[in-house]
């Protein structure tokens, strides 16, 4: 169940609008490709599309809630998975409610009836949905506490439009394609302000956000946030407390009425899960192992070098789990001609609708998505991990911990980004050192602190929260994105708000107990996982290494600015483009790395799609 889209007018009646009902059932295809459908009246036009994942007859959408004369009083378009709607319609029968059938799409729908927009608080698990009130013609928007579902909307000027992706939102007709100087900050930098979108009029829904829209305005409010509290176990039950919480809640995310998977990268985020669902399909008695993908760049099987991140390829410990779980094992191989096609490239940006930090990542990604769409519907991934266990070298290294800034940019020269050939007086005047600076002190007054912790204890919790709001942010778009263009659906475990309450108040010393890197977590599972990946340094998802990729990556930054009517040309500086193209040295020497190759590569491709750039 996995796009909406939807436009509200208190003037005109959109029930004669027939054409842009066909737009908008066109719009988000590959969210829903099992089913489309439609609530059509003069003030609301509501169109939900379906990837059928649980309950594959019943769970059809919109769904309405009636009044005893059989009236439509409540309308839901709901995108997501609620992972304790068996105890939700236990407690909604106690208090009378009846249901039809065994999906968590009317487990929500009750629960609205129930509790109002309080609902949400009730709700375990990853959503983003829209109501409808025929009665006070009101559109309530609600997003999980993580945004792993995304929801936008935009005023309009006799309404309002939302969607799952802004591209839906154009397909109503009244929301365009426009990115303006701010737009263009949220689009090329690393530091996404929650609530923001790039497109000029779009915003974002929050999470952890109720956002209602009537006829006397927009109102919104935040249903969630951490909560600073005492943490009174000592680490033994703190370790078991963990081990009991990943149990429960793979336990519960690997319920689907279609084949599941999980992604292996062997690290230990991912390898702790797959160790945990096979042990939940076994103890059910499946006979099928649980199915396993990675990925794995070509160029590296024989010409890996270490470098600062990354000690070692994933494959030989992708191979040792897959082998230690006996999972039914898929290995990807990528080369250069996946990276650079264009119309791979292209279908990348258009998944994001931006473009985006590290290409050669994104449509690896991409390609493993429509490599586990063969085989699955739903994958279980380790996102989410790093955030909240403290995974990333930021939170280790003492340089980047006392960082004025957001730690991850300052980490690698490769969050350097499109900067380097943008145009001197686009670049001079958008001032992205500022943007950044502004969007910190943002982040840094929104810590929930309970004021009794130690300067050491304050950084930490403070980089762990900028990395659950912020970075988070990043991780689970493209995850969303990129499995949503193949028809994916991904869940991630240690998204679990439950969970992250928990650990979010555990200790900094009893989460690096060890003296390493996520050690509570490693504690936690280590008799799931053989020793030398329960031992495993910390090693981010791999960039390419073939420099014939970065060759070819000039060639096509060549071709694209040949073009003089291309409009990409009017956001690179010339001389700067000329240079980098002549001399692949003059690049590293003033900061051009080949992330910013890969970005004017992908902007081309933004505006082809019919993006405007108004500065």
């Amino acid at each position: 169940m996995c796009g909406i889209v939807g436009l509200i007018s208190y003037t005109e009646d959109l029930s004669r609008r027939t054409e842009v009902l066909a737009a908008m059932r066109g719009a988000l295809a590959l969210r829903g490709p099992d089913a489309v459908g439609e609530w059509v009246a003069p003030r609301a036009l509501l169109v939900p599309r379906r990837l059928a994942v649980v309950d594959l007859a019943g769970g059809n959408q919109p769904m309405v809630a009636t009044d005893p004369s059989g009236a439509a009083t409540v309308v839901l378009s709901y995108t997501g998975e609620v992972f304790n709607a068996d105890e939700l319609r236990a407690e909604l029968r106690r208090r009378g409610h009846e249901f039809r059938e065994r999906s968590d799409t009317e487990v929500v729908l009750r629960a609205y009836q129930e509790w109002g927009a309080a609902c949400a608080e009730r709700l375990r698990g990853m959503f983003a949905f829209a109501v409808w009130d025929v009665r006070t013609e009101e559109l309530v928007l609600i997003r999980d506490r993580f945004g792993i579902y995304p929801l936008f909307y935009a005023d309009t000027p006799d309404g309002f439009a939302f969607g799952s992706e802004p591209k839906a939102l154009f397909t109503t007709g009244v929301v365009a394609p426009v990115v303006d100087g701010e737009g263009l900050l949220e689009a090329l930098s690393f530091t996404p302000t929650p609530g923001r979108a790039a497109f000029r009029g779009v915003r974002e829904v929050v999470p952890g956000e109720v956002v209602r829209r009537g006829r006397d305005g927009l109102r919104r409010h935040r249903y969630w946030n951490f909560t600073p509290a005492p943490h009174t176990d000592d680490l033994a039950t703190t370790e078991h407390r963990v081990r009991e919480l990943l149990e429960e809640i793979v336990r519960a995310q690997v319920a689907a009425d279609v084949p599941i998977s999980s992604m292996l990268s062997g690290g230990l985020d991912s390898s702790a899960v797959c160790a945990l669902a096979g042990r939940v399909l076994a103890a059910d008695g499946r006979a099928e192992p649980l199915r396993t993908f990675s990925m794995e760049f070509a160029y590296h099987l024989d010409n890996f070098r270490p470098d600062e991140v990354h000690d070692s390829p994933d494959s030989p410990y992708v191979a040792k789990m897959a082998a230690h779980l006996g999972t039914e094992h898929r290995e990807l191989l990528v080369d250069r001609g996946h990276l650079t096609d264009p119309a791979g490239q292209s279908e990348v940006v258009r998944a994001m609708e931006r473009p985006v930090a590290g290409l050669d990542m994104y449509v690896s990604l991409y390609r493993l998505s429509q490599e586990v769409r063969r085989f699955s519907t739903v994958t279980l991934t380790g996102d989410g991990s790093d955030e909240l266990f403290g995974g990333y070298l930021w939170f280790h290294d003492p340089y980047y911990v006392r960082a004025k800034g957001f730690p991850w940019l300052g980490a690698s020269h490769r969050m350097e980004f499109l900067t380097g050939l943008l145009r001197r007086d686009v670049h001079d005047r958008l001032d992205f050192p500022g943007h950044a600076a502004d969007r910190y002190r943002e982040a840094l007054a929104e810590v929930p602190l309970n004021g009794d912790e130690s300067p050491r204890e304050r950084r930490m919790r403070e980089i762990t929260y900028l990395n659950m709001t912020r970075y988070l942010r990043v991780i689970l778009d493209r995850k969303d994105r990129l499995g949503m263009a193949a028809s994916v659906e991904g869940r991630v475990p240690f998204c679990d708000h439950v969970l992250a309450e928990y650990v979010y108040n555990v200790p900094w010393d009893m989460k690096v107990a060890d003296g390493r890197e996520k050690s509570l977590l490693r504690a936690a599972v280590r008799d799931l996982l053989p020793d030398d990946v329960l031992r495993r340094r910390k090693s981010p998802f791999p960039t390419v290494q073939d420099p014939a990729y970065r060759t070819a990556l000039r060639e096509q930054l060549r071709a694209i600015t040949a073009d003089r009517s291309n409009p990409v040309n009017d956001l690179l500086e010339p001389s700067r483009v000329a240079a980098v193209l002549d001399d692949p040295s003059f690049g590293l020497r003033v900061g051009v790395t080949r992330m910013s190759i890969e970005a004017a590569v992908q902007l081309h491709h933004w505006l082809a799609s019919g993006v405007t750039v108004a500065l």
